[in-house]
């Protein structure tokens, strides 16, 4: 029986973190947003804001060829696919660069945005293919970076 390449499955299950019996989007986006945070213990706040970036295009082109890859075998937009919301958490801490307040707000605010999915985030989380499975969540996390900068703005 043929399987999915290992190199896709550990991406497109956020190193394992997809496999999190309980919630496994909150477990990738808790593991990226741990990862966003270990990086800034040793970089400064510009160079985390610029890895950051860098991370979300590398990530977003890597979760697309993972998720496409795992698909033909888990079916469409399988939940242990996380890489996703690892991205889409990452668009929001772009801006929460020196606050861990802002931090745990961008979390959960990603959080709160790919579980409910408004705005037309549910239209784009209705189609199928790896495009499409990390655009829902992309979409969730410009909404929390939009909040997170009005609450810098305002703070």
């Amino acid at each position: 029986m043929r399987q999915p390449s290992l190199i896709s499955v550990i991406f497109a299950t956020g190193f394992g973190s997809g496999y999190w019996p309980w919630g496994p989007g909150t477990a990738g986006a808790l593991l990226a947003t741990a990862m966003w945070w270990a990086t800034g213990l040793f970089v400064s706040p510009c160079t985390l804001t610029a890895i950051t970036a860098v991370a979300i295009v590398v990530f977003t082109i890597i979760g697309i060829r993972a998720t496409d890859a795992v698909e033909p075998f888990w079916g469409p937009d399988p939940h242990k696919v996380v890489i996703d919301e690892m991205v889409g958490v990452w668009i929001p801490l772009l801006a929460a660069y020196d606050d861990w307040r802002l931090a745990v707000a961008a979390f959960l605010l990603f959080r709160l945005f790919d579980i409910v999915k408004p705005l037309g985030i549910r239209s784009l989380d209705k189609k199928e293919g790896g495009l499409w499975v990390m655009a829902d969540d992309i979409l969730a996390g410009i909404y929390s970076l939009i909040i997170i900068c009005a609450l810098r703005w305002v703070i």
